[in-house]
């Protein structure tokens, strides 16, 4: 094996403490030098142990070293594949390069491990070969990324040639991206010793705009908003302001639930991690997707100044924001920074006009969203009607009129009316019925 990967140009920039670099590395000592048996096989274990791992985390099926492969492969960010990424395969003498790296790729998915086993007196290859996974739930690993590689990875272990083997991979690559981006939808920021990077939210709420009972108006501003994006067409950025409980961080995951597919991505950061916006930004203007940066619940305090980070980073900079970024917040405040009577008391009088620079301060980041969208809370009628129909939506068979005193019982002791008021009304009404059933 350690001879296959040696040959590996375009994709040999993988770690050494990546499995397919132990494993080359355990089949060259092993060939070449005296090592124990039993050393060997602890070492053999301990990366067939992260293979099991990894599978667990991807629900990988049917052959696990396929799909390790195949996940190698969608991954590795390197100049071909970047390029791939943006403009498909086109013609240039980095596709021989290209080629020769998936023609070793080709012997790895066919490499023969039962003469090692053999000697070892191991069966673990065998095993992950012939790979019947235990079904688990969803939440326990990222379905999204788990059916793009396994579909992949047979296509890839059926190939006749180099050629049809770069064919599927570069099509992959046009179709959905490379590395961690290609695969998953949202993301949040991690810091690894000081190093900020892209840590993917791999269990996404899946909701969608039609769940969302009410709201049209504000759904087709924003749905209007983010096809302009994804179409390369002017947009602005969205401020979804109003009461809690009413839809608007719901609205956004949506969103990123419905353009997925067109190659929409989401990046959630949080007021302390304003500073690194520029480094986030710089990160990922020139990849081929549409960025949604997402920020929940925005507000500042009167003492915060992370909101000018904000404000340089939106409008007002000297480097133009990219096209392929808009900013989506929600917040609780109309105008996100609170504003007392103390910030009138610099009040100027010029031609009849009232002007506080402190007010206009706090005011000059609201502004800089060119959507603002207002959810409010639900009048009673509207509150009963999402109720009746998240309810019928859970196959409860009560009466509207059930429900509806129901729901009204269950507002007055659990926060007052809103749309979230209503989702828990019908969770525990489903639930409720369900147990009633058995």
């Amino acid at each position: 094996m350690y001879d296959i990967v040696s040959k590996l140009l375009l994709y040999g920039n993988y770690p050494q403490d990546e499995i397919l670099m132990e494993f080359a590395s355990i089949y060259r000592d092993y060939e070449e030098t005296d090592y124990l048996d039993e050393d060997i096989t602890t070492r053999i274990y301990t990366q067939v142990k992260r293979l099991l791992e990894l599978a667990t985390d991807y629900g990988f099926d049917d052959s696990i070293w396929h799909n390790y492969l195949t996940y190698l492969i969608i991954t590795n960010e390197n100049p071909f594949s970047l390029t791939c990424e943006k403009v498909g395969a086109n013609e240039g003498s980095v596709n021989n390069f290209a080629k020769n790296d998936f023609k070793q790729f080709m012997r790895l998915f066919h490499f023969d491990f039962s003469d090692i086993e053999k000697e070892l007196e191991i069966d673990c290859f065998e095993h992950l070969l012939n790979y019947k996974a235990i079904k688990k739930p969803e939440l326990m690993y990222n379905k999204n990324v788990s059916e793009k590689v396994r579909s992949l990875s047979k296509k890839l272990a059926a190939a006749q040639d180099e050629d049809e083997f770069f064919d599927l991979v570069t099509t992959f690559y046009k179709d959905y991206g490379v590395g961690m981006f290609g695969l998953n939808k949202a993301f949040r920021l991690e810091y690894v010793d000081g190093v900020m990077g892209f840590k993917p939210i791999s269990n996404m709420e899946q909701v969608t705009l039609d769940e969302l009972v009410g709201y049209e108006i504000q759904k087709k501003k924003l749905v209007d908003n983010t096809e302009a994006f994804v179409e390369g067409r002017k947009c602005n950025n969205v401020l979804l302001f109003g009461d809690s409980g009413t839809g608007k961080s719901t609205s956004i995951k949506a969103i990123v639930n419905q353009y997925y597919d067109r190659g929409l991505r989401m990046i959630e950061i949080y007021k302390h991690q304003f500073k690194d916006l520029s480094n986030v930004i710089a990160r990922i203007k020139n990849r081929n997707y549409k960025f949604i940066i997402y920020m929940d619940d925005l507000s500042f305090e009167e003492f915060e100044i992370e909101y000018k980070f904000l404000k340089a980073v939106i409008e007002g900079g000297v480097e133009t924001k990219p096209e392929n970024i808009l900013i989506y917040a929600t917040s609780n405040r109309r105008h996100l920074i609170k504003e007392t009577w103390s910030d009138r008391s610099d009040v100027k009088m010029d031609n009849g006009m009232h002007q506080s620079d402190t007010m206009e301060e706090k005011l000059s980041l609201v502004y800089r969203f060119g959507v603002t969208i207002s959810y409010s809370k639900p009048s009673q009628k509207e509150y009963f009607d999402i109720a009746k129909t998240l309810c019928k939506r859970e196959g409860v068979d009560w009466s509207d009129e059930r429900i509806e005193a129901e729901a009204n019982k269950w507002e007055l002791s659990h926060g007052g009316i809103s749309g979230r008021t209503a989702r828990q009304f019908a969770n525990y009404v489903a639930a409720l019925c369900e147990s009633e059933n058995k």
